[in-house]
């Protein structure tokens, strides 16, 4: 069955392996999300836990330590396997070693066998001669009840130490039985994971096909969206030198609008401040007129005004104006060159570039359909080879072969499992009897014991003692007496059972466990002198492949796939059919076929460039900025004409009251007007004129480097689309193509773990192999026999001094038919000639009690 499972899991995952022929990405895109492959749980747990009974488990293991505690023997078991064994003469030497604990151990056990009948056939017959206390008298002596309870002090500890052993016994006993009917759930279990294992994996090679759909989805969605992906990548690198040399032919297109504005601001300043200085500088005449007219008046000869009068009238000269913008040169052929210039709309040519270049994804798109075409086209072709290719495999057929040889092995499971009850009812039922043997002795001490205990009366002589003692007395010896009848029959099977449990404990479950059988197992030319590994010489018929009981044991345990635990590539090899040259190569060389020609692509015509040319031409950097600067940092007057009016209005205050001080405060408001309505508004036109005039000087700053550099710049952007578009182009497309293959690298990496990890995972074959060896036969079985002797074998080994015990005890209990007349022989003198022979009294004789013993 292993080997055909084994091939059934091979077909199995060449179907798995057909569906890996779908590629994984790894490169530039996003991971692709393939789920997770469908599995069941597994029900078996394969481990066993004893419950209580384990700790009595565990004392045998301590136990059978001592007992052995010698390595597992390797290389006597190799040899005992290639029939090798005695070849050397220390072969046996080195088994009598390994095994001495047991044999020892059996040798003092027949010793018991043999010498216990005889013993006990000796002791009959030795009591029946009146002798070994068959003699029905008791010597009476000063200490016999510290005897008495020291006897049946160590009996009742004898028979404790007895019914625990028998209890062990009993228990080992019932925990096997119960394990086997158990077992059959166990084995029911085994077969349902395993009929999952099997109607489970085609479910699982569907799914691995099924997500190729996942990664050719995606491929066909980054074809669909070449333009996005590919055309946004090309115009992104391109975009590092275009989108500069654009924003720089923008930024002077507004600087000319800028220029524009500034040359029609200076003009209009200019033409303000000419014509508000000459109305400004008539008023401050007739100002100045008026107001020497007044000071002229007779009231300032007065000699309280005079001295005021001539202040203000040498005063007179400050209200003049200051700056004169009369000889400042026009910037009016500056103005009509600029707006030459700009009869040519320059931005909208630049966001005619910039709509150019943003076309380049829809530029790809356009190109490349034919190609993207046969691409999918192409794609759709490996989905239909892989799906075909996946029917043509006969995994069903297998599949349903091994199901239906399961179906028959479960079956003739089922039919025997009966008969194995029936079996185990009569090895209970033996092993029961055998602990009731041990029980009716015990019973038969511990009825002694009470007996003896509760009707001994201490004031009785032996002779006279009641019928309950005597009772306690005769059922300890009923207890010898069947402990001689049983004895030895309880350790025949506690040898045999000994010998066989301690040996299967030592020699397949422990090396079981730490996996040592398995290395004897993997021994090359072990199992077939021909073959150097014995399972892939079954599996493959070749044994030089490395595959070992142990490895396979392990992957399966940690559930990996059955392909790799077999290494079933040595039968289907999974990689020449996920070989993605053979998906991939016409999806490559289409990709690489891609020709896209972005010469259409025009940044800024030569009437762009001409209109920034004759902008540098435009003269501004020929106005003279000093003169204009000049007269702008000059004030609108030589004096502030407020302070000038509130200083005349103060002067006026220190005049006499009358026509000259309301006079010259007339003239002081008529200042503040002047200063109001025409030096504010000088003021402003100032400042225009002064922005404007920086601003064209910095434009005009170098002007006509700025723009060839512009120039230049928009060339070069313009060559690099033109002629060396195409190296960026290659690049890109790699990338792009690296981008679609990487998603079935990706589908085919993720299809191969699938495979190693996931599909068909062999866990309930490692399940079987631990259900049968470790359970069953170590747990449930070899456990609960181990336990059986040593619980048996403690208790035969405790019936020798529970003999000896309760041979003394009886006597102390039976009613004895002659006595001692006196308490101590060695201190009082017999009266041999009163009490008849030997000293002894007769009460038959007499009739009557002894007379030192009675009250």
């Amino acid at each position: 069955m292993a080997v055909e499972l084994c091939l059934l899991l091979l077909l199995l995952f060449c179907g798995s392996t057909v569906s890996e022929v779908q590629p994984i990405y790894k490169p530039p895109p996003g991971t692709l999300d393939f789920g997770f492959v469908p599995s069941k749980t597994y029900d078996t747990g394969a481990y066993h836990e004893p419950g209580p009974i384990g700790i009595l488990f565990k004392i045998v293991h301590a136990f059978l330590y001592l007992v052995q505690p010698n390595p597992f023997p390797q290389d006597l078991i190799r040899k005992v396997a290639q029939q090798k064994f005695g070849n050397t003469q220390g072969d046996y030497q080195k088994a009598i070693y390994y095994e001495i604990g047991f044999i020892v151990s059996a040798a003092l056990g027949l010793l018991f066998i043999l010498l216990l009948p005889l013993v006990g056939l000796c002791f009959c017959m030795c009591r029946c001669c009146d002798n070994c206390g068959g003699e029905m008298h008791q010597r009476q002596k000063k200490n016999a009840d510290c005897q008495r309870s020291c006897f049946a002090t160590f009996l009742f500890v004898a028979s404790l130490i007895i019914s625990i052993g028998v209890l062990c016994a009993y228990a080992a006993n019932q925990h096997l039985t119960s394990q086997v009917r158990g077992a059959k759930k166990l084995v029911n279990s085994n077969f349902k994971d395993l009929k999952v294992f099997l109607n489970d994996t085609p479910a699982q090679i569907d799914y691995l096909v099924s997500q190729y759909n996942t990664t050719k989805d995606k491929a066909l969605s980054d074809l669909n969206n070449v333009g996005p992906l590919l055309g946004s990548r090309v115009q992104e690198q391109l975009g590092k030198e275009v989108r500069p040399a654009l924003d720089a032919a923008l930024t002077m297109a507004g600087a000319i609008r800028e220029t524009k504005e500034a040359l029609e601001n200076v003009s209009v300043s200019v033409e303000v401040l000419q014509e508000g200085t000459e109305r400004l500088h008539a008023n401050l005449t007739d100002v100045k007129m008026h107001l020497s007219n007044t000071l002229n008046d007779s009231a300032c000869s007065a000699a309280q005004a005079a001295s005021t009068c001539n202040i203000i009238r040498n005063s007179l000269n400050q209200l003049n104006i200051n700056a004169n913008f009369s000889g400042l040169p026009g910037v009016s052929s500056q103005l009509a060159k600029v707006n030459d210039v700009l009869k040519i709309d320059l931005s909208s040519l630049v966001q005619k570039g910039y709509a150019a270049f943003n076309d380049t994804p829809d530029l790809v798109v356009n190109q490349t359909k034919n190609i993207l075409s046969d691409i999918k086209n192409v794609l759709e072709s490996i989905g239909l080879n892989i799906s075909s290719f996946t029917k043509t495999l006969p995994v069903q057929k297998i599949l349903a072969d091994l199901t239906i040889y399961l179906t028959q092995s479960e079956a003739y499971v089922q039919d025997y499992f009966p008969l194995v009850e029936q079996y185990d009812f009569y090895r209970w039922l033996g092993c029961l009897i055998l602990c009731c043997m041990v029980v009716l002795i015990v019973v038969f001490y511990y009825l002694g014991l009470l007996c003896g205990t509760c009707g001994y009366d201490k004031h009785a002589s032996p002779t006279t003692r009641g019928c309950i003692s005597n009772t306690g007395g005769n059922f300890l010896m009923a207890g010898v007496g069947f402990s001689f009848l049983f004895s030895w029959v309880l350790m025949i099977v506690v040898v045999l059972t000994f010998v066989t449990g301690g040996n299967v404990e030592k020699l397949v479950c422990e090396p079981f466990e730490d996996k040592t059988l398995f290395k004897v197992l993997d021994t090359p030319y072990l199992l077939n002198r021909q073959w150097k590994n014995y399972l892939s010489g079954m599996l493959f018929k070749n044994p030089n492949i490395n595959l070992t009981f142990e490895k396979v044991y392990s992957d399966c345990k940690e559930n990996k796939g059955i392909y790799t635990s077999l290494h079933l590539e040595h039968l289907f090899n999974i990689n020449e059919f996920l070989n993605i040259s053979m998906y991939t190569e016409d999806v490559a060389l289409r990709i690489e076929h891609i020709q896209i020609n972005l010469s259409k692509i025009i940044l800024l015509d030569e009437i762009g460039k001409e209109n920034l040319l004759n902008f540098s031409s435009s003269g501004i950097d020929g106005i003279n900025f000093g003169a204009y600067l000049t007269e702008i940092n000059k004030s609108v007057t030589k004096v502030d004409l407020l302070s000038f009016a509130n200083d005349l209005e103060a002067r006026a205050d220190q005049l006499p009251k009358g026509a000259l001080e309301n006079a010259l405060k007339g003239h002081a408001n008529n200042i503040r007007m002047i200063h109001n309505q025409q030096v504010v508004p000088l003021e402003q036109a100032m400042s225009t004129l002064n922005q404007s005039i920086r601003l064209l000087k910095r434009t005009s700053s170098e002007l006509m480097v700025k723009v060839k550099n512009v120039i230049s710049a928009v060339n070069a952007a313009q060559l690099l689309i033109n002629n060396n578009a195409s190296l960026v182009i290659v690049q890109e497309t790699k990338k792009y193509m690296d981008t679609i293959v990487g998603y079935f690298e990706q589908y085919i990496d993720w299809v191969k773990e699938s495979i190693a990890m996931e599909v068909a995972a062999c866990k309930p074959i490692a399940n079987v192999i631990d259900t049968a060896v470790d359970i069953f036969l170590c747990s449930y079985v070899t456990d609960s026999v181990n336990a059986f002797w040593f619980g048996l074998g403690g208790s035969s080994i405790f019936l020798i001094p529970a003999i000896i015990f309760a041979v003394k005890l009886s006597k102390y209990y039976r009613r004895m038919d002659t006595e001692d007349v006196y308490d101590d022989v060695e201190t009082i003198p017999m009266k041999n000639t009163e009490n008849g022979n030997n000293g002894y009294h007769k009460e038959h004789l007499y009739g009557i009690h002894n007379p030192v013993i009675t009250r």
